[in-house]
């Protein structure tokens, strides 16, 4: 289809009536140009009160369950009361109740279990994306625009990985042609729930971290749409978190490279498994602020004539830093390397930076620090002979650190600019820990003492010249 444009709204711009009556409208207008698809993520903390419904569930708390499906219900019914006139209300409000009492199913068999199972999780936790697209499509509808509110399962193909699925593209594209081109075909502007897919059998399943991103850049690939625009509560990436850097600056362009790498270590912008379909099929991808319909946003897309130097200062807090270190010359460090990343690999966690020492053979690697329990268990499962036998000193773990790192496409080449970054750091008296860098030179990551985190992005940001003040001066 010529010239599609998918749109994804995220949990604040689906907040409140008010917000999906904004999110409408941009659709509408948008759709009177071209054809037009929209992803929705669940309203704004809904599929934080259904995880926790569900671990109420699992410990046996029914007064607890029964209090969040109640405010479940009381926040959907009066977005309802508040979007819809009062004769359009009557097969929403129902199909509202419906929903919610499919998620009390789910949860009152993981009472029953006292157990949470990964796949009736999934199916659960994408009720908040299906009560969302119920209705944002049902206030299109009200507004005369045909519309259709679908269930993702229904299209997007993944694997049995249960919450953090694999999309299967060649099948996701032959159910979204059969199950939304016609629609779109028809005229229709159809709601599409974020986060979400199924197995090829129908299992229910869910796309783990920025599965709503995910979604929609799944469904540009497959149905090659010409653009994906993701509207968030912010003006676009910007070359610093501005709680930290008040004088941070809106970046107009980023590569899907940058994106990636700032969204890897920590920045709010678009995951690293979103940008792969786009980047594969050169799809630009806009983040926009439906709170700010005047700012024009970021575009991601490909190199263009990048700036020298970096782009962008992000960091991450809640990180733990892991480090192993063979006591002899039993067990070498790179086999002791290989197989604490395949606990890793097991763990299903992200490794944010390695370093390492090749005469004392030891090495460490930062993880998120939600992550490190699981981390440290599948650790001294791998490892339990050695650490049992002394081959290995006990596991070290530091959780007072903290991550920063430094982006850009330009970095490649600069004479100097790491030991500038260095120095900068070392003048706000912030100690680093460690050290890392790709051999593409896109991203500078340095390890530092938690309570210096913020100092060394202020001085990193200012070291680099990218904050607004620089910028506007630099303007003839």
């Amino acid at each position: 289809m010529k010239d599609l444009l998918i749109m994804k709204f995220g949990g604040t711009s689906m907040g409140s009536a008010d917000r999906i009556r904004v999110a409408a409208r941009i659709s509408m207008e948008q759709q009177r140009q071209r054809p037009v698809a929209v992803v929705v993520s669940a309203m704004s903390k809904v599929t934080d009160l259904l995880l926790e419904s569900l671990l109420r569930a699992e410990a046996g708390d029914r007064a607890g369950l029964d209090a969040n499906v109640q405010k479940l219900q009381d926040r959907h019914v009066e977005c309802c009361h508040e979007l819809l006139p009062k004769t359009k209300q009557e097969p929403v409000l129902a199909g509202i109740h419906f929903l919610i009492s499919e998620f009390q199913r789910i949860a009152n068999g993981m009472m029953m279990l006292a157990d949470r199972p990964p796949r009736s999780a999934d199916e659960a936790v994408a009720i908040g994306e299906r009560l969302a697209a119920l209705l944002m499509a049902a206030y299109l509808e009200a507004e005369h625009i045909h519309s259709v509110a679908i269930n993702a399962s229904s299209i997007i193909v993944t694997d049995a990985v249960f919450g953090n699925a694999t999309p299967l593209m060649t099948p996701t594209r032959e159910k979204a042609r059969r199950n939304l081109m016609p629609w779109l075909e028809g005229g229709a502007l159809p709601v599409i729930t974020g986060f979400n897919g199924a197995t090829a059998d129908g299992r229910p399943t869910t796309l783990g971290r920025g599965g709503s991103d995910f979604s929609a850049a799944i469904l540009a690939a497959v149905l090659d749409a010409s653009e994906l625009w993701i509207w968030t509560d912010v003006d676009g990436i910007m070359t610093a978190d501005p709680r930290i850097v008040p004088d941070a600056a809106v970046l107009d362009t980023v590569t899907y490279a940058e994106a990636a790498e700032l969204a890897y270590n920590g920045a709010k912008v678009l995951h690293p498994r979103t940008l792969a379909p786009l980047a594969d099929r050169q799809i630009p991808v806009w983040s926009k602020n439906s709170y700010a319909l005047d700012k024009p946003g970021t575009r991601i897309g490909m190199p263009g004539n990048t700036p020298g130097g970096a782009r962008a200062v992000t960091s991450m807090a809640n990180v733990a830093l892991v480090s192993l270190e063979a006591a002899g010359a039993e067990l070498s460090g790179t086999r002791l390397m290989a197989r604490a990343l395949d606990a890793l690999t097991r763990a299903n966690a992200e490794v944010l930076a390695v370093s390492s020492s090749s005469y004392r053979q030891n090495f460490c690697f930062l993880v998120r620090r939600e992550e490190l329990s699981g981390v440290m268990k599948a650790l001294e499962e791998t490892l339990s002979i050695e650490l049992a036998h002394g081959y290995i000193r006990p596991i070290s773990v530091d959780e007072n650190v903290g991550l920063l790192a430094v982006v850009g496409e330009g970095m490649r080449g600069v004479t100097g600019l790491a030991g500038r970054i260095f120095t900068a750091i070392s003048q706000e008296q912030v100690n680093i820990i460690a050290i890392t860098q790709g051999s593409s030179e896109l991203t500078i990551c340095i390890v530092v003492r938690r309570d210096g985190l913020e100092k060394a992005v202020r001085a990193v940001h200012t070291e680099c010249g990218l904050g607004r003040r620089v910028r506007e001066t630099a303007v003839p």
